[in-house]
């Protein structure tokens, strides 16, 4: 499984047009609207990298009002259920 947050500048009025047009693609499980750098972040897991390349490049970037976008593949995902069954290693 990869896991990735992406990054998204919008322009401003399409914001909510372009969240919800991401959401509804495969592989993507939640959009938020943000503040600061960003306009939207995307969490998105997906069986492969090449899955992910497509995903960002052909359908993503293509979506009109994105302007830039920057994915982050994440190397381990920590939840606090995952956390809480832990054992510690001393």
């Amino acid at each position: 499984m990869t896991s990735a947050v992406i990054l998204l500048t919008v322009e401003g009025p399409e914001t909510s047009k372009v969240a919800q047009r991401i959401a509804s693609l495969k592989g993507v499980t939640e959009v938020f609207s943000v503040a600061g750098n960003y306009d939207l972040v995307a969490i998105v897991r997906v069986d492969a990298n090449d899955q992910l390349a497509d995903l960002v490049s052909d359908h993503i970037r293509s979506i009109p009002g994105v302007l830039s976008s920057q994915t982050l593949i994440a190397f381990r995902a920590y939840s606090a259920q995952e956390l809480a069954m832990m054992v510690p290693l001393d």
